[in-house]
């Protein structure tokens, strides 16, 4: 007989999560950041019941979000960092409620009819109405920051930027990448590339960073205007928005941009060659077809052949962190 265990582990998956952003919501991590507290007083501030509240920060112990040490709470490393909403710079917990509710309660209609949840035809629909208030704009790239700060932080130790002196980032959000790799290489200048409304959002971020002195922000569409000129352009979760043709025009536009011994650097939640094992690749890519029909996830291999037919002459996959890689060609 078979175990359940795949099954409850997925369960259970479900309620970690659920726990640890009714503690964002709530303000567990914002209000411990300002002191360790004893469990009945962090309760009372939060204005939590007393019948469920210990159960609540003690599941959040034992996820490893809190510590408890003489029965004070504190936040751990991590969610100081990240959870903290008072930390603007590093805070995910805006962008985990958000990603986590609504469009996942919408995947079995968008499995069955095919139609984005959002009805939009397609990525160009999708970035209008992302980009038609400035709400909208700023929760979308508080998203976006959330997505590619692990990344960003990886690509500033693993790609070899002493060989480069600038970099281009092709739908830059806020300037996560940018404003990370630039804080790590003092030598690198860098531009950002994204539709007007993304500028004060970007400004903001960089300058947030220290970084503002060397970055400037390129307004553009990369399908309508040249991409510009740099030693590495990037491409961070962006391919994975069209359609494979789009994704070619895009390749080939870099390509153009670069000059001789220049980069490409393409990265995403790659899904695994054989299709089996990322499962949150895969998961991503449920996520596309829910929001933009067309787009798709992809496998390293993949990328790679595209950016051969691109013109580029080497390519090479690394991992990066987490289920994130990224994919590199040289022109």
């Amino acid at each position: 007989m078979t175990s359940p265990q795949p099954v409850t582990d997925l369960m259970w998956a479900h309620w970690k999560t659920k726990t640890m952003l009714s503690a964002v919501e709530v303000g567990v991590f914002t209000e411990l950041a300002k002191e360790p507290l004893p469990g009945p007083v962090l309760r009372d501030r939060l204005g939590l019941h007393p019948r469920p509240a210990t159960d609540f920060f003690d599941a959040l112990v034992a996820l490893g979000l809190l510590v408890r040490s003489d029965d004070r709470y504190a936040n751990a490393p991590e969610a100081a960092e990240y959870l903290d909403r008072h930390r603007p710079a590093s805070y995910l917990g805006g962008s985990f409620l958000t990603q986590c509710a609504g469009l996942a309660d919408d995947l079995t209609e968008v499995l069955r009819t095919g139609r984005a949840a959002r009805q939009a035809r397609d990525g160009r629909d999708f970035y209008r109405a992302m980009y038609a208030a400035s709400d909208s704009v700023r929760a979308f790239q508080k998203d976006m920051t959330a997505l590619s700060m692990g990344p960003a932080r990886a690509i500033a130790e693993k790609f070899p930027w002493e060989r480069y002196r600038s970099l281009a980032d092709i739908g830059c959000a806020e300037g996560a990448l940018p404003g990370h790799v630039l804080a790590r290489h003092p030598h690198l200048t860098a531009v950002g590339f994204d539709l007007p409304p993304a500028r004060a959002g970007f400004a903001e971020y960089t300058e947030r960073l220290g970084v503002a002195d060397r970055v400037t922000f390129q307004e553009g569409d990369f399908f309508h205007d040249p991409l510009p000129s740099a030693d590495v352009l990037v491409l961070g979760h962006v391919l994975h928005n069209w359609g494979q043709e789009e994704k070619l025009r895009l390749l080939r536009a870099a390509h153009r941009a670069l000059p001789d011994g220049g980069a490409v650097l393409v990265y995403e939640t790659l899904i695994d060659d054989e299709r089996r094992s990322n499962a949150i690749g895969l998961i991503l890519s449920l996520i596309m077809h829910a929001e933009v029909p067309g787009g798709f996830d992809y496998t390293g291999a993949e990328c790679r052949a595209w950016l051969r037919e691109a013109g580029f002459s080497q390519t090479y996959v690394e991992h990066l962190e987490g289920p994130e890689s990224m994919v590199v060609g040289i022109k």
